[in-house]
C-alpha cells in the first residue's frame, strides 16, 4: 500500500480535541482516525469526549466519516456515564451522522448498555474480520481480558490496541467482565501474529512516548516477563 494513501491520525483527548474538558485531560485517551486519502473515506476509533471536534478535524482534512470502530465498551472510549461524569461518544456521533459502529460480537450488549445505541446501529464482528475503508483493510483481532469483547485493530503494520496493551502495562482486569487469564492469552497468543516491526498505538498516553514498536514493547513491558499464565495471574493479583 502506498504510504501516502493511508490516512492515519492519533489524537490525544484534552490536547488535540476536547481541549476545555478537564476529564479528557485527566484520562488522556487516544482517538484514531483511519482512512483512504484517495477515496476520502475514514473511520473513527473510540470516539469520545468531543464528537463535533473530531468531525471538524476530519472535515478540515477533506475526509468523510463512513464508520466507527470500538475497542471496548468503557465510557471513556465510546461515551456514557463514568465516575459521575457524562462523556459524549457514540450516541452523539449517531445524532450527527448515520454510520455503522463496528464492535466485537461479545461486546455488543455492553456497548448498547452504556451508549444507548440501537441494535441496528451496531455491526457485530468475529476475530479475523476485516473492515475496509476505501481500499484500506483493517483487521479485527478479538483480545478479551480487559473486557469480554475487547478488540485490537491491525492496519498497515500498525496495531491500535485500545486498553488491551499499553507501552507500559496492560488493561485492568478488576472491572466488570475483566478476566486476567483471558488477557494473558490475548497478549501472548492472540497478538503473537503482530510482528516486532509493527507499531503499537495504545488507548491511553500512559507512558512518555505515544507509540513504540511491538518488539520494543515485548522487550521492555513487564507484562511479557511472566513465563506462564499462573505467573501472570500472580503479578495481576489474581493468583
Amino acid at each position: 500500500m502506498p504510504e501516502d494513501r493511508l490516512y492515519f491520525r492519533q489524537l490525544l483527548a484534552g490536547r488535540d480535541f476536547a481541549t476545555t474538558d478537564p476529564l479528557a485531560r485527566q484520562m488522556v485517551n487516544f482517538v484514531y482516525l483511519v482512512g483512504d486519502r484517495v477515496t476520502g473515506e475514514a473511520v473513527v476509533i473510540d470516539p469520545a469526549y468531543d464528537v463535533d471536534g473530531l468531525l471538524d478535524l476530519l472535515a478540515a482534512d477533506d475526509m468523510t466519516l463512513v464508520g466507527s470502530l470500538a475497542t471496548h465498551y468503557h465510557p471513556d472510549h465510546v461515551g456514557g456515564d463514568m465516575m459521575g461524569y457524562s462523556i459524549e461518544g457514540v450516541a452523539r456521533l449517531l445524532e450527527r451522522t448515520s454510520v455503522p459502529v463496528h464492535v466485537q460480537a461479545d461486546e455488543a450488549v455492553w456497548v448498547q448498555r452504556v451508549t444507548g445505541a440501537a441494535d441496528a446501529d451496531l455491526v457485530r464482528h468475529q476475530s479475523g474480520d476485516v473492515v475496509r475503508v476505501g481500499e484500506i483493510p483493517i483487521e479485527l483481532i478479538h483480545t478479551p481480558g480487559h473486557t469480554p469483547g475487547s478488540q485490537c485493530f491491525l492496519v498497515d503494520n500498525r496495531l491500535v490496541a485500545g486498553d488491551t496493551l499499553f507501552l507500559e502495562g496492560c488493561g485492568r482486569t478488576d472491572l466488570p467482565g475483566g478476566d486476567p487469564g483471558a488477557l494473558y492469552e490475548s497478549i501472548t497468543q492472540k497478538l503473537a501474529k503482530v510482528p516486532d516491526d509493527a507499531t503499537l498505538f495504545p488507548g491511553h498516553l500512559y507512558s512518555m512516548d505515544a507509540s513504540a514498536s511491538m518488539g520494543a514493547t515485548r522487550a521492555d513491558n513487564f507484562v511479557f516477563r511472566p513465563r506462564t499464565q499462573r505467573e501472570f495471574l500472580m503479578m495481576m493479583g489474581a493468583g
